[in-house]
């Protein structure tokens, strides 16, 4: 298995020094993790992990403020609020624009640091990657320019596919890039494209519907955090049942069974999240912290899904997987 790994931009600097080098002279923080939804273990592990490397120890020196909107976006900017009146030193914002958007309408004043798979620029939170400006900066593992891949990746393991979905949330300010892309891509293979909209779960129920009237052979699942993290497992259950062969954006989708991803980790991501988070409780300003883009995108297959799709998995494939779930 290989392990993605991510740098910064020229002029990010050295990521961390060991906990040991630091931990004694730290002072006591408060960071706040806004969340769309609840994280796994894994997720917040991966966001200590990058505390930690700049000597700040949860029990330590360190106290976490965990707010999740469980997946009701609308509820983010009370939970910011909560935040910003509990005057913590960072705010960490997880789960796509929505949570670190919310927290900078309510402060100028208290860092913003975010990890998500979107464009941080179009989306308002900062003036540039190598130049933020303001009080955000953050990591990002973009997955809008990556749809062209999984579109060759999808006909490797359908090859007879002429028509393809692009399941997509209108509301997402991601949603007009990966459209282009897609367009794009399916011309360039001489396929048909069908733009299918959905946000809500009625929806996405109504979405794969005229897909099986459409003859739809294979789709493709944009990057949305309504789609990987609100409504994940509702989305694989319809393409198990009505057998569209899906490629999703992150690991963790093709985890719960989705038959395959390609993308960068939200994992490292969270991670170098993290890192930044401390390296401004040290004194550092966001403005001057470019934001971390992924180099290294990971692939993923499910075998179990490929089999329970009566689909072949070809070798080209396998051969260059990062990971194989049995």
């Amino acid at each position: 298995m290989k392990r993605s790994t991510f740098l910064r931009l020229a002029g990010a600097g050295f990521v961390g020094m060991p906990f040991a080098a630091h931990a004694q002279q730290k002072a006591n923080a408060t960071v706040g993790l806004l969340t769309t939804v609840s994280f796994d273990d894994r997720i917040l592990a991966a966001a200590r992990k990058g505390l930690a490397e700049r000597g700040y120890v949860e029990g330590r020196n360190l106290t976490l403020m965990i707010r999740s909107a469980e997946g009701r976006l609308d509820q983010l900017p009370a939970l910011a609020a909560e935040l910003v009146a509990a005057r913590v030193s960072v705010i960490m914002g997880f789960g796509g624009p929505v949570p670190a958007r919310s927290a900078k309408a309510l402060t100028s004043t208290i860092p913003i640091v975010f990890a998500y798979g979107g464009e941080p620029v179009i989306d308002g939170l900062v003036a540039s990657f190598n130049r933020p400006g303001g009080n955000v900066t953050g990591a990002t593992f973009i997955g809008t320019s990556l749809i062209a891949k999984r579109l060759q990746l999808l006909r490797e393991l359908v090859p007879h596919m002429a028509e393809v979905a692009l399941l997509v949330n209108r509301k997402s300010t991601l949603a007009e890039p990966q459209i282009k892309d897609a367009e794009a891509g399916a011309r360039s293979m001489g396929l048909g494209l069908h733009v299918i909209e959905a946000g809500t779960a009625s929806e996405i129920d109504t979405a794969f519907e005229t897909m099986m009237k459409a003859k739809i052979d294979a789709l493709l699942v944009t990057t949305d955090p309504t789609f990987g993290l609100v409504h994940t497992k509702q989305i694989i259950a319809l393409e198990m049942r009505y057998r569209i062969p899906a490629v999703h954006p992150t690991r963790d989708e093709a985890v719960v069974d989705a038959l395959m991803s390609y993308g960068a980790s939200f994992d490292e991501a969270v991670h170098q999240a993290g890192v930044y988070a401390g390296r401004i409780l040290d004194g550092e300003k966001p403005a001057d912290l470019p934001v971390v883009q992924p180099t290294t995108f990971e692939l993923i297959v499910n075998l179990k899904t490929a089999r329970a799709l009566g689909l072949a998995v070809p070798q080209s494939v396998l051969a260059v997987a990062d990971e194989v779930i049995e």
